[in-house]
């Protein structure tokens, strides 16, 4: 519901709301401004409220390109995450949204460029109509003024001038030509699609950032939109001198004598982005400087289906639960850094990621380690830990596809604590759920939860963990199989002694069994998966969540990973 949603996330809903708020403040406060300012009443006379569109829409993009940044400082976060440890988890992991916030501003970027371009080609075509009228009008006195000197009002200075050619020879022209193209293209190119599959397009296709920056602080400089100066004022101010600018006589005896004086807006765009653009250089100094610290490449395994894992260790590497690393491999690539979700757990000496085969990159890494075993660059760990886990007496985790991999590190993690009798740990018992198309990919993760079925026995506590796997799609060869060895103990599918579900879960069934099993317990709902999935979730938690304070509760945590 609404309620719980922002009893959650009020931090995310307060950002955003300031957020909205200034930007609705910036562009009302700015358009009255140049829709009513005295010192624009002859700039209004040619370009008409267009003026007040492009700059209301200029001063909001560069509030939010002092913005785009800063969701991306990932160390700056992680030392925000850092000092605020002791303020309540809510609000640690509303950090995690970075990214979200990141696309948000993006986008508002986009609408306010498109915003702001067609304003200015309505300002260049009534600057060029102005110039070319020769009819007496205002606007056409207005643009004969001061052509020879520098008090001039109307850029367009000759009658064979085209759109195109400001567009194209002037500085704000060509920087905005350059600044929309490259934001077009950085748009465009970090579409779920594009980032999934060609992840190489995205990472280089992104870095025209330094392009957008570079044409914004240029764009304003050269002043083309002006406003009449105080000086100009003074002496002859619009609402007495205007009317009789249409009228003058050479023998003219009044104080309007005087023809008015422009001068431009002075460029500010530098202003807005200065403070961020130093905290990002600092924050690539830092990556920098991290990277170079010396990773040892412990232990090499290679999973079937093409899933590599490495096992690694680092000085002063300490990590939590469901938390990831960025891995550079600098023979394959010296600038490209991709993600990984840590699948080891605090508890162990090393730490390790598992790679599956999805795109140029990482198929060129598998390669490289199954003939030598290359240096590799660490950044990280980042992201808040998935401890509340931790905190319910009763887990179900729910797993989808790749999305079961910060699971890897939880139940181990779970497992370790469950040995040593942390006091921390709340959790008597856990379901797991792992939807998949298809195992061969996570055969890595069979064997994991094989070895964790077998310790688990060998201690007496087989009945701690419940998992139950769904095979979502599968082909007929697999259902021959399971029909000839559907007596056997051990899966035909898994090599596990759970027996694996074919089609969906039914998670109202599932629900009722885990309700009926702890009548009165807190039960935490986890997943890591897709949307759609999470509602189906959602909805069940409410539904078998009791009235009774006293009887079973489920709290769904999507969040989490």
């Amino acid at each position: 519901t609404m309620g719980s949603w922002l009893v959650n996330h009020w931090f995310s809903a307060a950002v955003l709301a300031a957020w909205l708020g200034i930007n609705i403040f910036l562009f009302t406060y700015y358009f009255l401004f140049f829709d009513r300012d005295e010192r624009y009443f002859y700039t209004r006379a040619i370009l008409g409220s267009a003026l007040a569109w492009a700059r209301a829409s200029a001063k909001c993009l560069n509030f939010n390109s002092m913005l785009i940044l800063l969701p991306v400082c990932r160390n700056l976060l992680s030392f925000l995450r850092g000092t605020c440890s002791c303020c309540r988890r809510t609000l640690r992991k509303q950090l995690d949204h970075n990214l979200t916030f990141h696309k948000l501003v993006a986008y508002a970027l986009a609408l306010l460029t498109a915003v702001h371009t067609i304003a200015h080609l309505f300002n260049l075509e009534r600057y060029n109509q102005s110039q070319q009228a020769a009819d007496g009008s205002l606007p056409a006195v207005l643009s004969e003024m001061h052509l020879g000197g520098s008090k001039w009002l109307n850029p367009i200075h000759s009658n064979q001038t085209t759109v195109e050619y400001v567009a194209f020879t002037t500085i704000p022209g060509l920087t905005g030509v350059i600044i929309t193209l490259a934001l077009i293209l950085m748009v465009t190119s970090s579409t779920e699609f594009i980032r999934r599959n060609y992840f190489e397009l995205f990472w280089y296709t992104h870095h025209l950032f330094l392009v957008y920056f570079a044409g914004l602080v240029i764009h304003g400089i050269a002043g083309l939109v002006r406003g009449q100066t105080e000086q100009s004022m003074a002496e002859v101010h619009p609402y007495q001198c205007a009317e009789y600018l249409t009228q003058q006589d050479q023998n003219c005896t009044h104080d309007c004598c005087k023809d008015p004086e422009f001068g431009s807006i002075p460029a500010e765009s530098w202003k807005w982005v200065l403070a961020p653009i130093i905290l990002y250089v600092f924050e690539r100094i830092l990556r920098v400087w991290r990277a170079q610290q010396k990773v040892v490449v412990t232990k090499v395994v290679m999973h079937p289906a093409r899933v590599l894992e490495l096992q690694m260790q680092k000085k002063g590497f300490s990590m939590e639960v469901g938390q990831y690393i960025f891995i550079n491999c600098p023979a394959i690539s010296p600038l490209e850094w991709h993600p990984f979700t840590l699948t080891s757990a605090p508890e162990e000496d090393f730490f390790s990621i598992h790679i599956r085969a999805a795109g140029d990159w990482t198929e060129r890494l598998i390669d490289t380690f199954q003939r030598e075993t290359p240096r590799i660059e660490v950044d990280g760990p980042f992201g808040t830990a998935s401890e509340d886990v931790f905190q319910y007496e009763v887990a179900m985790l729910v797993g989808a596809g790749i999305g079961v991999t910060p699971f890897a590190s939880i139940l181990k993690s779970i497992w370790y604590k469950f040995q040593q009798a942390d006091q921390t740990l709340k959790t008597k018992k856990i379901y797991f759920y792992w939807l998949c198309r298809d195992t061969g990919a996570f055969a890595w993760f069979n064997d994991l939860l094989a070895s964790l079925e077998q310790k688990m026995a060998e201690s007496g506590k087989a009945d701690f963990l419940t998992y139950r796997l769904f095979l979502t799609g599968w082909s007929t060869s697999i259902a021959n199989n399971v029909a000839l060895h559907f007596d056997t103990a051990t899966d035909t599918v898994t090599g596990l002694r759970h027996k694996t579900i074919f089609g969906r879960p039914m998670w109202n069934t599932e629900f009722a069994a885990v309700a009926a099993a702890h009548p009165r317990s807190v039960v935490g709902v986890f997943l890591c998966g897709p949307q759609a999935l999470a509602k189906s979730l959602q909805k069940s938690c409410h539904q078998h969540s009791s009235l009774d304070p006293r009887k079973v509760k489920f709290y769904f945590n999507k969040e989490n990973f």
